[in-house]
C-alpha cells in the first residue's frame, strides 16, 4: 500500500476539468488499495501564493506528512516553487508534478509572462517526474525546463457523463439536418483564457439563423462577466445569446443532446469539453495552439482556428450555419472520435502503475 499526497488549491470538488481529473485519479489510487492524503490552501492571488513557501504551519505540515510519494497540482507551482528544494532534502517522497497546462503557456501581460516562466521553471526543475495529461503539454514542459526525468502521459477521457442518453447515427443525422437555426454551445469557466470574447465577436459577423448557449457561472459582479454583458448589449445580441448558468451532468448532457456545435476557442492543456461533446455527435470549433489538436481532427471532426483570429472563428462558425451536410458529416465523424479513445479506467490505471513504479525505485 502507498500513501501519497495531493497537493491542491482549494476544493477537490471544484468543477473543472483539472480538478476532475484529480478526481479520476485519486479514485482510481483508492480502488488500487493505497491511500491518498489530500493537502489543501485556499486560493489566492499570485504574490500571495509566493508566500507559501515560507508560512511555517505550511512548512511543517508537509514535511511530517507520512507520505510515500506526493502528487503536487501543477498548479500550485507558485506555492511550491521554493519550499521543494528543502521538502526533498527534509521529506525523501519523491515529488510528481500533475501538469494539467501551464500558466505561462496562457496569454498574459507583456510586463508579468516573464516572472510566470522563471517562476514555473524553477518550479519544474524541483520535481522529480511529470505525470501529464496530452503530448502538448509534455512538449511545452519540456521547452520550459528541458532537463529530463520521468513522465507518463495519461489522457483523461469523457466516460464520466451519464451513458443513458447516447445518440445514435441516426438522432445524429436528424438534429443536423432539421431546425431552422445552427444551435451553438459553449461550456467552460467564464474567465478570458477560454476565449467567450472572441467568440461573441465572430458571431456577430455570421450571417443566418444562429443562437448561443453560454454554460458556465455567471456573475456580474466579477470584472470579466460585466465586460461580457456589456460586449452582448453592444453587439446587440442579447435576444441570440442564452446564460444558462452553471448545470449538473444530467443538465449538460441534455445540452449536448440538443445543440448542433461546440465552439470553445480557449488555449487547454487537453480540452475534456472538446472530448464530452464528440461523444454526443457535435462537430467542435478550436484552436489551432494548445492540445485541441489532439482531440479535435481538423477538417473531420471539427475546425481548428489561430488564436484571437476572430475573422477565421466567423468563417468558421458561417460554414456550419449555410452547410447542414457539412455539420452532420463532421458530427458522425466526431461521434467515432470519441469511440476510439481511452475511457477513465484505463487512462487512470496506466497511471496509477507508473506511480506505482516510480515510488518503488
Amino acid at each position: 500500500m502507498m500513501h501519497v499526497g495531493l497537493i491542491i488549491y482549494g476544493s477537490i470538488d471544484t468543477l473543472s476539468g483539472g480538478y476532475l481529473y484529480d478526481r479520476m485519479l485519486v479514485r482510481a489510487l483508492e480502488k488500487a488499495g493505497h491511500g491518498v492524503a489530500i493537502f489543501a490552501t485556499p486560493w489566492r492571488n499570485y504574490p500571495q501564493h509566493l508566500t507559501d513557501n515560507w508560512r511555517a504551519g505550511w512548512r511543517r505540515d508537509l514535511f511530517t506528512a507520512p507520505v510515500d510519494l506526493w502528487l503536487q497540482d501543477e498548479l500550485n507551482h507558485p506555492s511550491l516553487f521554493w519550499l521543494n528544494r528543502t521538502l526533498l532534502r527534509r521529506h525523501r517522497a519523491p515529488i510528481v508534478s500533475l501538469v494539467h497546462h501551464l500558466r505561462s503557456s496562457e496569454d498574459h501581460s507583456p510586463a508579468m509572462l516573464p516572472l510566470y516562466r522563471h517562476i514555473e521553471r524553477i518550479y519544474l526543475a524541483s520535481v522529480d517526474a511529470c505525470l501529464v495529461n496530452s503530448n502538448s503539454t509534455l512538449a511545452a514542459v519540456r521547452a520550459l525546463e528541458p532537463a529530463p526525468r520521468p513522465f507518463h502521459i495519461a489522457f483523461p477521457a469523457a466516460d464520466h457523463l451519464p451513458a443513458s442518453s447516447e445518440m445514435s447515427a441516426d438522432a445524429i443525422a436528424a438534429r443536423a439536418l432539421l431546425g431552422d437555426r445552427l444551435r451553438i454551445l459553449f461550456v467552460g469557466n467564464l474567465i478570458p483564457r477560454k476565449g467567450l470574447h472572441h467568440l461573441l465577436d465572430a458571431l456577430a459577423r455570421v450571417e443566418g439563423a444562429w443562437e448561443l448557449s453560454v454554460v458556465g457561472h455567471f456573475d456580474l459582479a466579477n470584472r470579466y462577466m460585466h465586460t461580457i454583458q456589456r460586449q452582448v448589449n453592444a453587439l446587440e445580441l442579447g435576444a441570440r445569446v442564452r446564460f444558462l448558468g452553471r448545470v449538473d451532468d444530467d443538465a449538460l448532457v441534455a445540452h449536448y443532446r440538443s445543440h448542433h456545435l461546440l465552439a470553445v476557442p480557449s488555449y487547454e492543456g487537453f480540452g475534456i469539453v472538446y472530448l464530452e461533446a464528440q461523444r454526443f455527435g457535435l462537430p467542435v470549433i478550436a484552436l489551432t495552439a494548445g492540445a485541441a489538436r489532439e482531440v479535435v481532427l481538423d477538417g473531420q471532426t471539427g475546425v481548428l482556428v489561430p488564436p484571437g483570429d476572430v475573422y477565421a472563428l466567423a468563417a468558421a462558425l458561417q460554414r456550419f450555419v449555410r452547410d447542414r451536410e457539412l455539420l452532420l458529416g463532421m458530427g458522425l465523424a466526431a461521434r467515432l472520435r470519441y469511440t476510439l479513445h481511452p475511457g477513465w479506467a484505463q487512462s487512470m490505471a496506466g497511471a496509477v502503475a507508473w506511480l506505482e513504479a516510480l515510488a518503488a525505485r
